[in-house]
C-alpha cells in the first residue's frame, strides 16, 4: 500500500513533466477538411432517395456505379496466368510501361522517342508525377523557380508545387462572363510572364472548368511562349477521356513539340484506364538530345529513390498488357471512347432538359466544355440551395462532375438547377 501511494505521489509530482512530454504537438493546428471528401461524407449521410453526388472526379456508369474496364479485367487475367513475382520495380519503373506511355502521348512515330530524347520514369499516378517534376525543376531549372498556373486550376497543383519548393503565380484562363476560355487575357498575361519561367498547361479536359483552347489558339500560345522563352509543363490526366480520340487529346503537346519546345509532361492512367487506386503514371522531360535525357534520368532516379524508392508494379503491369497487345489496345480505345461519349451525351441531355424546364439562361457552355468537369456558372449561394433543397452535392464554385450525371437523374438535376438560377 505504501509503495502504491509513493508511486501515485511521484506521478502527481512529475505531472508537469508528463504534460510537457505529451504536448510536443500542441502547436499543430487543425487543418481544413478536404473539400471533395467533405462533400462525399455529407452525401452519404443524406437520406433523400433523389440525392446526387456531383463532387467526385471519378468515372461512373449510367447507374452511378464505379466502372472497371473489360480490358483491365482481361489484362488482370493474363497477369494472373503468368504467375509473376512481386519483386521491386526499378527506381524509374518498368521500361516497357514508360516506353508505351510516352508513345501514347507523342505518337507511335515520335522522333523524340526514336532518338532517345526523352527521360521517362514511372510515377505514383499524376500527382506523384507532378511532385517529381516539381522537385526536379526546383533543383535543376536554370531560370526562375516560379510556375505559372491557369486561373483556376486543379486544387492540388498549388500545394504540390509549393511543397516542391517552387513559387506559384497565375495567368488568366477562364472567363466567368462566357464560361469559356479567356484567350486574350491568357495571351496578355503570358506576354508579361518573365522569360525563363515555367508555365503549366492542361493538355486537354481542363480541370476544373472543362474549357480547352482550340488548335489555333494552342498554336498561337505555343509561338508566344517560344518567343517569350517560357518552359511548358503539360499535365495530361485525361488523354482519350476528353474527346474519345487519343491523338486529338494529345494535339496540344504535339503542337508544342513541333514548334521546337523542350517540355515536361505528366501522364496518368487513372481516368482513361480506370486505374484510380493502382496509381499508374509517368513523368517525362522531353529534350533535344539523348545525352541530356540520360543526365536528366540519372537525377530523376535520385529524387525518386529518396521519396519512395520505386513505384508500385500492378497498375503498370495492367497498362503494359493493354498497350502492348494490339487487340486489347484497340478494344481499350473503344471502351474509352464509350466513356467519353457517355459524358458528352449527358452534357447534351442536361442542356436540353434545362431548356425544357423553361430556363432562359444561356447554357451552351455545358456542351462547349469537355471532359469530366463542367463549370456551370452557378454562384456559391445557388450551390447552397441545390444542396439544401434538392440534396445535390457539388463544390461551391459550381463545378459539377459530369460522371455523376446519368440518364436517370438528369431531369431532376435540370429541374433543380433551373429552380435555383431563375
Amino acid at each position: 500500500m505504501a509503495l502504491k501511494t509513493s508511486l501515485l505521489f511521484a506521478l502527481n509530482k512529475n505531472g508537469g513533466s508528463l504534460q510537457r512530454a505529451s504536448s510536443w504537438w500542441s502547436n499543430v493546428q487543425m487543418g481544413p477538411p478536404d473539400a471533395i471528401l467533405g462533400i462525399t461524407e455529407a452525401y452519404k449521410k443524406d437520406s433523400n432517395p433523389n440525392k446526387i453526388n456531383l463532387g467526385v472526379g471519378a468515372y461512373r456508369d449510367d447507374n452511378g456505379k464505379p466502372y472497371v474496364l473489360p480490358t483491365v479485367r482481361k489484362a488482370e487475367e493474363i497477369i494472373k496466368s503468368k504467375n509473376m513475382d512481386k519483386e521491386y520495380a526499378p527506381i524509374s519503373g518498368t521500361a516497357e510501361f514508360c516506353k508505351q506511355s510516352i508513345l501514347l502521348a507523342l505518337g507511335e512515330d515520335s522522333q523524340h522517342v526514336a532518338n532517345g530524347c526523352n527521360a521517362t520514369s514511372q510515377t505514383i499516378s499524376g500527382t506523384g508525377s507532378l511532385r517529381i517534376g516539381g522537385a526536379f525543376l526546383n533543383n535543376f531549372f536554370p531560370g526562375n523557380k516560379v510556375v505559372y498556373l491557369p486561373t483556376p486550376t486543379w486544387g492540388n497543383h498549388i500545394p504540390l508545387f509549393k511543397h516542391s519548393g517552387l513559387d506559384v503565380k497565375h495567368y488568366k484562363f477562364y472567363d466567368p462572363k462566357t464560361c469559356g476560355f479567356d484567350f486574350q487575357g491568357a495571351l496578355n498575361d503570358i506576354n508579361n510572364i518573365p522569360e525563363k519561367s515555367i508555365i503549366l498547361l492542361h493538355a486537354c479536359a481542363h480541370n476544373p472548368t472543362g474549357v480547352d483552347p482550340n488548335p489555333e489558339q494552342w498554336a498561337e500560345m505555343s509561338q508566344l511562349m517560344k518567343k517569350r522563352n517560357l518552359f511548358p509543363y503539360f499535365d495530361m490526366a485525361y488523354q482519350g477521356f476528353a474527346s474519345g480520340n487519343f491523338d486529338k487529346d494529345a494535339n496540344a503537346v504535339r503542337i508544342f513539340l513541333k514548334d521546337g519546345h523542350e517540355m515536361a509532361l505528366s501522364q496518368s492512367f487513372a481516368k482513361n484506364m480506370g486505374l484510380y487506386g493502382e496509381r499508374a503514371g509517368t513523368f517525362s522531360l522531353i529534350t533535344t538530345d539523348k545525352e541530356s535525357a540520360s543526365k536528366i534520368m540519372s537525377q530523376v532516379k535520385i529524387l525518386i529513390r529518396a521519396m519512395y524508392s520505386n513505384p508500385p508494379i500492378n497498375g503498370a503491369r495492367i497498362a503494359t498488357e493493354i498497350l502492348t497487345d494490339a487487340n486489347l489496345k484497340a478494344q481499350w480505345m473503344t471502351e474509352v471512347k464509350g466513356m467519353a461519349d457517355r459524358i458528352i451525351s449527358v452534357r447534351f441531355a442536361l442542356k436540353e432538359n434545362l431548356k425544357k424546364e423553361g430556363s432562359t439562361r444561356n447554357w451552351e457552355h455545358i456542351t462547349d466544355q469537355i471532359g469530366m468537369f463542367c463549370y456551370t456558372g452557378m454562384t456559391p449561394e445557388q450551390v447552397g440551395k441545390l444542396t439544401k433543397d434538392f440534396s445535390i452535392y457539388l463544390t461551391k464554385d459550381g463545378r459539377i462532375s459530369m460522371a455523376g450525371v446519368t440518364s436517370k437523374n438528369v431531369e431532376y438535376l435540370a429541374k433543380a438547377m433551373h429552380t435555383v438560377t431563375k
